[in-house]
Order: C-alpha cells, then structure tokens, then sequence
C-alpha cells in the first residue's frame, strides 16, 4: 500500500496521542487502511502530525495493546484488525488447564466478557516457555493475569511487565516490584484454619498423615501449617509423599495434596483392601473440589478455594482500574470420608 497524504486528513485539535489514535482509526473507518496494511512509519507520522517521536510510540504503543496493529521487527507497523469492540485486553497465562483452572476463567471471562478480549496460554511448568510468552507478548495487552508454579525464580521476568498491568493470582510470588495485584492462596493459613475447623471430627484418629509431594511449588507452606496444627494440638503426625502401605493402619487420618488424584484413588483402594471403612476406621480429607469427590465413596471432605471468586477479583482488578491485594477465600465440606 502506497502512504497516505496526512494533509488530506483533518485532524482533531485534542492532546496528545490520542490525536494519532483517532485518525489511524479514522484511515480504518473509511478503508483508506486495512487489514495486513502497514501504518506510515514513525518519522512520518511525526512529521506529518507534528508531534514529537515519545507521542507517536505512545499512540502506536496505545493500538498495539487493544489488538488494532502490531509491531513487527525491523519492518514496521501492520494492521491487525479493523474494530476497537473492547476496552481491555487481557493476557491470561496458566500453569495448565483442570477443573480448578477452568472455574477460574469462566468466572473471569463472564464478568469481562463485553468489555475485554481475553487470550490464555500455558506454560505448563516449563521456565523457558514461560519467558518466552510473557517477552514475546509484553506491550500486546492492557493487562497481564499470570498463576507462576515454577520451581525457579521467574520474578526478572514477570518484572518486565509494568506493575500496574500485572495481575499475580494463585501463588504469590516472591521478588516482585511496584505497586501490582495480587490474589492469592495462603497454603499455611488455610490448613492451619480449616483443620481447626474440623477440630472435633479429627478428634477420633490417632495419628494425622500428610501427603505431599516435595516437587510442588507450594508443599512447605502446607507442610508448615500442618506441622503448627498438630503441634499446638498435640497429635501425632507425619508428613509422606506418597500412601504407603507398609504404615497404612487403622486410626489414621489422610490429607491429599496432590496436582491430582491418584492420592485419593490409591488410599481408597487400600482401604478396601485392608477391609477398613472410610470415615472410621481411615480418614481422608482431600484438596480441592469436584464433582467426583462429592459422590465418591458416599462423599470426600475437602478444603477448596473459592476459585471462581478469584475470577471475579481478577475482573474487578480490571474493570476499576485498581491494585487489588487480597488472600482468596478458602471453604470446607465436611462429608462421608470424616
């Protein structure tokens, strides 16, 4: 596409890059631009508008973020759609996709849903892929929604990000800059709380086993608050990770954490096995819940976070334009397996 006379095209006196904003919208309008076209470069729109080379990145930078034009390398600016339909873009990334994840985004996605286009992507535990979605998309969305898990420290990363667009959900991660929101799990708070909720109905086990899984992000907080609640309550416990059936013997109390739940699908196994009944003589208590833990074996206890609230949280972070910094609810059910 040849460039475009600015001259021919009146511009509206108001301040600043918003000037350059309405008038590339203005070329799309009447398809004097369209889709695949490259913009005028950044010396022309500067010396055609008047304006100064920060002004013109700042409108361009503006575009990019609301998925109008893209920036490619060493070539320019190319239009990338032809309507400004939302306020926001959002980019979400996640660890990777489960029931707990999905409650999540559809909370999200219903509260922005008319006001923001929002694209998910995963990492999947994986330090460079995660690098290189966050640096390959920095600039691209007015908001950046990141659930870290790594084993590895991604803080100089996600502190690439302006603080004012970093949304941190899930874990709260250590390390990071500015003023940013943040809703997150308290692991040690939770179980520390919720089992001191269930304080009476522990009371017939003799001895409290944590499973836990050393490889998890989150395990020592968990770990910390398990040990602070057995201790203050003077039970005995123990910390494993993984259902052993050589220790596995009556008066026992179970809590799975675990990614999955091979942990639940094994203790219940061995319970028939051994002959022992669920809810007395072997007690469980799992994270996180589902549809399958509430008919399981007559019912699971669980504690679960309230992740369609984080959803909401998230979106309220984005919709008020405010830094939001709040531990997310966590719930008990107390079922057939206590």
């Amino acid at each position: 596409m040849a460039l475009m006379n600015i001259g021919d095209k009146p511009l509206d006196p108001r301040l600043k890059y918003q000037q350059l904003v309405d008038f590339i919208l203005s070329l799309i309008k009447d398809q004097s631009l369209e889709i695949g076209d490259r913009l005028p470069s950044v010396q022309h729109l500067q010396k055609e508008l008047t304006m100064s080379k920060e002004t013109v990145l700042k409108g361009l930078n503006y575009l990019i973020e609301k998925g109008i034009i893209e920036s490619v390398y060493r070539k320019g600016y190319y239009l990338k759609k032809t309507s400004l339909d939302h306020k926001f873009r959002v980019f979400l990334l996640l660890d990777k996709m489960n029931l707990m994840r999905e409650r999540l985004y559809r909370s999200l996605f219903e509260d922005l849903k008319d006001i923001a286009d929002i694209d998910i992507y995963f990492h999947h535990h994986n330090p460079k892929v995660f690098e290189k979605l966050i640096r390959e998309n920095i600039g691209s969305y007015t908001h950046y929604v990141i659930a870290t898990f790594l084993r590895e420290d991604v803080s100089s990363i996600i502190n690439e990000i302006p603080p004012q667009k970093r949304i941190i959900i899930d874990y709260r991660q250590n390390g990071l800059e500015g003023d940013y929101s943040c809703i997150y799990q308290d692991y040690e708070y939770d179980i520390y709380n919720s089992l001191k909720d269930l304080k009476k109905s522990l009371s017939p086990y003799k001895k409290l086993v944590l499973i836990a899984r050393s490889e998890a992000t989150h395990a020592r907080q968990v770990v910390d608050g398990f040990i602070n609640f057995c201790t203050e309550q003077q039970k005995p416990f123990h910390i494993q990770s993984e259902i052993d059936e050589k220790t596995f013997t009556k008066g026992t109390l179970y809590i799975t954490f675990s990614r999955y739940d091979t942990d639940d699908v094994a203790l219940i196994k061995l319970t028939r096995k051994k002959n022992f009944t669920l809810g007395k003589e072997i007690g469980l208590i799992s994270y996180n819940d589902t549809d399958v833990k509430e008919i399981l074996e007559g019912g699971i206890t669980v504690i679960s976070t309230d992740f369609e609230e984080m959803g909401k949280l998230v979106a309220k972070a984005i919709k008020e334009n405010k830094i939001i910094v709040k531990r997310n609810s966590t719930y008990v059910v107390k079922r057939n397996s206590l």
